[in-house]
């Protein structure tokens, strides 16, 4: 079992920062892919960024170049840092990992809200 828990969300001005941060616990060892997603409201849940265990990065089209996602596998943590964030950016943000047998976690989300 994995537990994520997020911490880091809240309400911003339109081309403000914020940073996410995700603490992980239970069987970290077992971890490999790590990853943010979010979810507005009437919409699905989509990737925004994930990185590896090795430090390789993938994120969405609409959040590159604004968006860094980072991981500290010493202290089991997993951070997004957002600037420039801009309305559509509004959503829940969930802390995903997947371990082994390609088990997904998830955190419990945090809100994300960019006003115009």
């Amino acid at each position: 079992q994995v537990q994520l828990v997020e911490s880091g969300g809240g309400l911003v001005q339109a081309g403000g920062s914020l940073r996410l941060s995700c603490a992980a616990s239970g069987s970290i060892s077992s971890i490999s892919t790590m990853g943010w997603y979010r979810q507005a409201p009437g919409k699905q849940r989509e990737l925004v960024a994930t990185i590896t265990r090795g430090g390789n990065t993938n994120y969405v089209h609409s959040v590159k170049g604004r968006f860094t996602i980072s991981r500290d596998n010493a202290q089991n943590t997993l951070s997004l840092q957002m600037n420039n964030l801009k309305p559509e950016d509004t959503a829940v943000y969930y802390c995903n990992a997947v371990a082994a047998a390609w088990l997904n976690y998830w955190g419990q989300g945090t809100q994300v809200t960019v006003s115009s």
